[in-house]
């Protein structure tokens, strides 16, 4: 079952790249006491993520943190080599916080994870954005088609901040 608004971010452990390589990043670390957008993506360097999801983020990162958000961050069910490896191809520069779920445990955790077991693709995360203040979720929009970006575009976020 998927985490619903209202509810408290689960504890779990992310990675990220740093300066000094990857290192371990606690959701308690990314939630508590801020307002935070994450908006997750069923993979790294897939065509809908790559012209689409993560771009509109990268380019309404400003605007979105104009409205008093903290984090804008993407995750996806990839590893943190990947995630950063997307990132830097994708310009996110310090706007977007690039998370990896390499084993998908916060994705089952929150009750998001995609079956594209059959596609050669494994279980990912589906395609969502989440707006979270001090660790309780406020607001989720889940894509119905993990193919389309409507409800978790960046567009759509700055509507409900």
């Amino acid at each position: 079952m998927a985490i619903e608004v209202g509810e408290r971010i689960p504890s779990a452990t992310l990675k990220r790249m740093t300066a000094d390589g990857p290192a371990d990043i606690s959701t308690d670390e990314i939630f508590a006491g801020k307002k935070v957008v994450l908006f997750a993506l069923p993979g790294a360097f897939t065509p809908t993520c790559s012209a689409q999801h993560l771009p509109g983020f990268v380019e309404n990162a400003s605007a979105i943190k104009a409205k008093g958000v903290d984090t804008v961050a993407c995750l996806a069910v990839n590893d943190v080599f990947v995630m950063d490896a997307f990132g830097k191809g994708q310009n996110v520069g310090e706007e977007v916080v690039m998370l990896a779920d390499g084993s998908g445990v916060f994705t089952k955790a929150v009750g998001l994870e995609l079956d594209l077991v059959a596609m050669g693709l494994g279980v990912r995360s589906q395609r969502y954005a989440m707006i979270v203040e001090d660790g309780v979720v406020k607001s989720l929009a889940v894509e119905e088609n993990p193919a389309g970006v409507e409800v978790s575009s960046a567009e759509n976020v700055l509507a409900r901040l």
